[in-house]
């Protein structure tokens, strides 16, 4: 008996990796310029799946400024916010999503925060204006963001009809405006693509300013 489910085994493994497909995302702007940092969010229709567990994770600051523009974790992830300058941070955000403040401080905080609520954390120091960086905290169970060159692949997801959605820290229209219904094949891969107005952007320029000195 044993040697017969041993046997099955290979089978088994080769049916679950055919029953999966890669979605290609790419974003790009009005002038089709690549967007980077843009999350792609990938959610089931009436397939169960389990929900994505809770990560600890890291947003560094070096030379004043956060290390990773927009960061995509799932809903419970608790995050530490290191400051490796040899000058003093003071971390906040008034987000809706994640109200806190990490009050002047080199090093590392003792506690991380964690992030429980789903929604956009915008990330601030009082002391640099210019450090500006975003948390989106998710429950799709598949998320990620696109790199330089606009584009990001979720992979290996399982056969069956998906929703996709998009965000992106200047996108000028409500992230419901973005949503798009793909059916992903047991082999095949699929293309969604995105094209987003930008709003300006907004942050104040890195000190130093001509003439004046660095802080």
């Amino acid at each position: 008996m044993k040697k017969r489910l041993l046997a099955l085994m290979p089978l088994v493994f080769t049916v679950l990796q055919v029953n999966a497909a890669n979605l290609q995302a790419t974003v790009i702007d009005l002038e089709n310029n690549p967007v980077s940092d843009a999350v792609v969010m990938a959610t089931p229709i009436r397939m169960p799946v389990a929900k994505k567990t809770p990560k600890s994770m890291v947003i560094d600051q070096v030379d004043k400024e956060f290390i990773g523009h927009v960061t995509a974790v799932p809903v419970g992830t608790s995050i530490s916010f290191p400051n490796k300058d040899n000058i003093r941070h003071h971390v906040y955000s008034f987000s809706p999503a994640k109200q806190f403040e990490l009050p002047l401080y080199t090093g590392t905080p003792a506690k991380p925060v964690v992030f429980d609520k789903p929604g956009v954390v915008k990330l601030g120091c009082n002391i640099h204006d210019w450090m500006v960086a975003y948390i989106y905290i998710t429950d799709a169970p598949y998320f990620i963001t696109t790199d330089s060159e606009g584009k990001a692949q979720l992979a290996n997801l399982p056969a069956g009809s998906y929703t996709l959605k998009l965000w992106h820290p200047r996108m000028n229209a409500a992230e419901e405006s973005t949503r798009k219904s793909i059916e992903l094949g047991q082999v095949e891969d699929a293309s969604a693509t995105w094209q987003i107005e930008l709003k300006p952007d907004y942050r104040p320029r890195r000190a130093p300013l001509p003439m004046q000195q660095g802080y």
